[in-house]
C-alpha cells in the first residue's frame, strides 16, 4: 500500500473499518488505551504527530473525529455511531499488530480550515480548569450505556403505567430500571478512582457509604442523614478524597503494611468525612441544582430555552460543555429525568437545519455538499460534530444562523414548559430523534415526544431560514470551493 492513501475498507465490515483506522492512528505501537462509549471509538496515542486526521475522517463509516491533542496522553475520540462502535473496538484491538504507519495526506482546503479551527480551540481548551472538566466528564461516559438502558425501560413502564396495562410487569420494569440508579454512586466512585489514578475498587467502596441504608442511624451533629443523601456529587467527591489519601499512603507506608494499611486508611478516613460532611455539602448542592432547573422553566422558561439552545454549540467549542454531564446527572438521580438535555438538543437541530441550506444554496460546491450528505444522517440523530468542524464553523456565518436556530428551538420549548409542559430526559447521551424513547414529561410520553418533536421542527426550520438568507454569501461560497 503506498503511504498517503486510505486502506480499502468495507464500511459494512468491523474488521475492515478497524483494519483501514490502525495504520491511521500511527499504527499499534502509537496506541496506548483502546475504549468506546455509546457513539465514539476513543483512543490514547502516544505521539499525535503520527495520526493522519484528514484520512481519518474520509474512511468509510467515520461520522467524525474529535481530536484532544492537548492531554496526556493525546485522545482521538473517532464517531462511528450506536451499534458499529461496540463491534469495530474489539476488532482494533485485536488488529494493533497488523498494521503500518504512513504518512498525512494533504487535506482540501475546507477540511484544513476544519483543522485549523480545531487546533486553536484545543489550544484555547488545555487550561486546568477545562482540563479538569473533561476528566470528570469521562467519570460519566463508560456509566451512560447503563443510563440509556435502564432510562428506557424506565419509559416503557411509565408508559405501560398511563395505558394501565400490566401492572406486575410495570412493577418488574421499574425494578430492573431503579436497580442501576438505586446504587449509581457507587459506579461513580469506581470510575472516579480509575480516572484519577486511583484503585477502583476503594473509590467505590468509599462511594457506597452514601447509598448505605445504615446512614440513617448516624447522629452527625444532631442532624440526621438520609440514604442516598448527596446523590452521585457526593460520590465523586468522595471517591477523589478516597484517591488522594491512598496516593498519600502509597508515599509514606511501609512497603511491609502496605497492603493491610493503605486500604484500611483509604476507606475509612474519607468515609467519616463524607458522613460527617460531604453528604451535607453535596445534598445541598443537589437540592438547589433541582430548585435552579425548575426554577429556569418555571420562572423563564423561553429565555433559558433561548440561552441554552443558542449557546451549546459555543460551549461544546469552548469545552464547557463537559460541565453539564454530572449536572444531568444529578438530575436524573434526584428527579428521575433532567429538563435540560431537550433544551439544549435544540442546537443540533439548528445545525441540522443550516447545513441543509447550505446545501441548497451552494450547489457547485461537491466537497462541501458531499460532505453534508455523509454527516446528516448522524446530525439527526444528534452527533453533530461532523455538521460542526465539516460545515458550519469552517464557513464561519453558518455557525452563528445554526446557533439561532437552536435558540429558537430552546425558546419554544422552554416556552411550552413554562406553561405547564415540561419534557425531561431520563438519560443522557442521544439528542435528536435519538432522544425521543427517553422522554419524559408531566403529561405522559407521547405528549413530551410531541413537544419536543414541535421544537426540533422550529429549530430546523429557522436554522434553514436564518442560513439560508443570512448565512451563505459569496465569501461562503468562495471559502467552500
Amino acid at each position: 500500500m503506498k503511504q498517503g492513501t486510505v486502506p480499502p475498507a468495507d464500511d459494512s465490515t468491523p474488521a475492515a473499518t478497524a483494519a483501514a483506522l490502525l495504520p491511521l492512528l500511527g499504527g499499534p505501537a502509537n496506541l496506548s488505551t483502546v475504549a468506546h462509549c455509546m457513539t465514539r471509538l476513543r483512543v490514547e496515542v502516544r505521539d499525535p504527530a503520527l495520526v493522519r486526521g484528514a484520512e481519518l475522517r474520509a474512511v468509510p463509516g467515520v461520522l467524525g473525529v474529535v481530536e484532544d491533542a492537548a492531554s496526556v496522553p493525546a485522545a482521538y475520540q473517532i464517531v462511528l455511531g450506536p451499534g458499529t462502535v461496540a463491534r469495530v473496538t474489539p476488532e482494533l484491538e485485536r488488529l494493533r499488530q497488523a498494521a503500518a504507519t504512513g504518512t498525512l495526506a494533504a487535506p482540501g482546503t475546507l477540511a484544513e480550515r476544519g483543522a485549523t479551527l480545531r487546533a486553536e480551540h484545543r489550544a484555547r481548551n488545555a487550561t486546568p480548569g477545562k482540563l479538569l472538566l473533561r476528566r470528570v466528564a469521562q467519570v460519566f461516559v463508560p456509566l451512560i450505556p447503563a443510563l440509556i438502558g435502564c432510562g428506557m425501560v424506565a419509559g416503557l413502564a411509565g408508559l405501560l403505567a398511563n395505558l394501565h396495562r400490566a401492572p406486575s410487569l410495570v412493577a418488574a420494569l421499574g425494578a430492573i430500571s431503579g436497580g442501576f440508579m438505586s446504587l449509581i454512586a457507587v459506579f461513580v466512585g469506581y470510575a472516579t478512582a480509575k480516572e484519577f489514578g486511583g484503585t477502583p475498587i476503594l473509590g467505590g467502596a468509599v462511594a457506597a457509604v452514601v447509598v448505605y441504608p445504615g446512614v440513617a442511624r448516624v447522629d452527625a451533629f444532631g442532624l440526621e442523614l438520609s440514604p442516598g443523601q448527596g446523590g452521585v456529587l457526593g460520590a465523586l467527591t468522595a471517591a477523589l478524597l478516597a484517591v488522594h489519601v491512598e496516593k498519600g499512603c502509597r508515599r509514606v507506608v511501609p512497603a511491609a503494611l502496605d497492603v493491610l494499611l493503605t486500604p484500611f486508611l483509604t476507606v475509612l478516613l474519607p468515609g467519616l468525612v463524607t458522613l460527617y460532611g460531604l453528604m451535607y455539602a453535596a445534598g445541598a448542592v443537589s437540592t438547589a441544582i433541582g430548585r435552579l432547573a425548575d426554577g429556569l422553566l418555571s420562572g423563564g422558561g423561553a429565555v433559558a430555552g433561548l440561552a441554552l439552545g443558542g449557546l451549546f454549540l459555543p460551549l461544546v467549542m469552548l469545552g464547557l460543555h463537559q460541565a453539564l454531564i454530572p449536572i444531568h446527572t444529578t438530575l436524573i438521580a434526584e428527579q428521575g429525568s433532567t429538563v435540560l438535555l431537550p433544551l439544549l438538543a435544540m442546537a443540533g437541530a439548528g445545525q441540522v437545519g443550516a447545513a441543509l441550506a447550505v446545501y441548497l444554496r451552494l450547489t457547485r460546491a461537491t466537497t462541501i455538499r458531499r460532505t453534508i450528505r455523509s454527516a446528516l444522517p448522524a446530525g439527526l440523530l444528534g452527533i453533530g460534530e461532523p455538521l460542526i468542524y465539516g460545515v458550519s464553523l469552517p464557513l464561519g456565518r453558518p455557525f452563528v444562523t445554526a446557533c439561532a436556530g437552536g435558540a429558537a428551538g430552546g425558546a419554544f420549548v422552554g416556552l411550552l414548559g413554562q406553561l405547564g409542559d415540561k419534557v425531561g430526559s431520563t438519560a443522557i447521551g442521544p439528542s435528536g430523534w435519538a432522544l425521543f424513547p427517553l422522554l419524559r414529561g408531566g403529561h405522559g410520553p407521547l405528549r413530551a415526544a410531541a413537544v419536543y418533536g414541535a421544537g426540533l421542527l422550529v429549530g430546523y426550520a429557522v436554522g434553514f431560514v436564518a442560513t439560508y438568507l443570512f448565512g451563505v454569501n459569496e465569501e461562503t461560497a468562495a471559502r467552500a470551493e
